[in-house]
């Protein structure tokens, strides 16, 4: 159990990506912070699960991630109830589908602030404490739309891009302390986030479901297979390893060959 005794904040982490970061980190013994919205009974049931994996601490912090008072005092509560922040994931995400003209503005404030801003807002608080004790990873989800784009997702695609420069960025700005910043940027993985999406696909473009899924989500991806969310947790314990550590600045594809052409 290589975490024992680290602690972790993971965003966006009630389900899907972000709750299989929290059980991979929990799994090694770390002791977690899961963030997010849902129902309080099937959260309070996730937090426990945790705490049985890890048999260590795990929290559940229901701050805004478009209120940036809120990221710090959930960065606060971390270090003085499980220490640290030593690892923090950015992973909250929203998404909405819509040509730029008729694109909502409050959808895309809401896309801008919670996919990009509150990372900012995350790493600025939790770097301190990174730097304090010489060690620290960062984690961003990104996605293949970081590289390339698709329609119908301006907010979106603008937004992932803007983490793979803040991912260089900050990397550059905390090299010499032991901490890494990485992104990780997956393809399509099922996710309540990607079965959201379908019906807004299906009335832009007039297709069935079937149709969106096999001629829209897995036409971008060769191996014609969804990403789970498995493996994209598991990439991110790696990087949590002394074998990383050299590993920093980068935007890691885990895609099925989408990026590759």
């Amino acid at each position: 159990m290589f975490l024992k005794g680290k602690s972790a904040i993971i965003t966006g982490s009630t389900s899907g990506i972000g709750l299989e970061y929290a059980k991979a980190f929990a799994a090694e013994g770390a002791s977690v912070m899961i963030n997010g919205f849902g129902d309080a009974a099937a959260i309070e049931a996730e937090r426990a699960a945790l705490e049985a994996i890890s048999g260590a601490k795990a929290l559940y912090d229901a701050a805004d991630m478009t209120n940036p008072d809120a990221i710090a005092a959930m960065v606060a509560r971390c270090h003085a109830e499980l220490g640290g922040p030593d690892i923090i994931v950015n992973n909250a995400g929203i998404q909405h589908v819509s040509p730029i003209e008729e694109f909502p503005a409050d959808k895309f404030e809401a896309i801008i602030k919670i996919n990009m801003t509150s990372a900012w807002y995350l790493m600025r608080a939790a770097v301190p404490h990174m730097k304090a004790a010489k060690w620290g990873r960062i984690i961003s989800t990104a996605s293949a739309h970081s590289l390339v784009a698709s329609p119908n997702k301006s907010a979106y695609v603008m937004a992932k891009h803007g983490i793979i420069g803040l991912t260089k960025t900050v990397a550059l700005e905390v090299a010499t302390f032991g901490i890494t910043v990485n992104a990780i940027s997956p393809g399509y993985v099922w996710t309540p986030l990607v079965e959201k999406q379908i019906p807004d696909t299906m009335a832009t473009r007039g297709l069935t479901r079937e149709q969106v899924i096999n001629d829209v989500l897995l036409d971008a991806q060769p191996t014609k297979e969804f990403v789970t969310s498995e493996q994209v947790a598991a990439l991110a314990l790696y990087l949590c390893r002394d074998e990383a550590k050299s590993i920093t600045g980068t935007n890691l594809s885990i895609d099925g060959g989408w990026t590759a052409a």
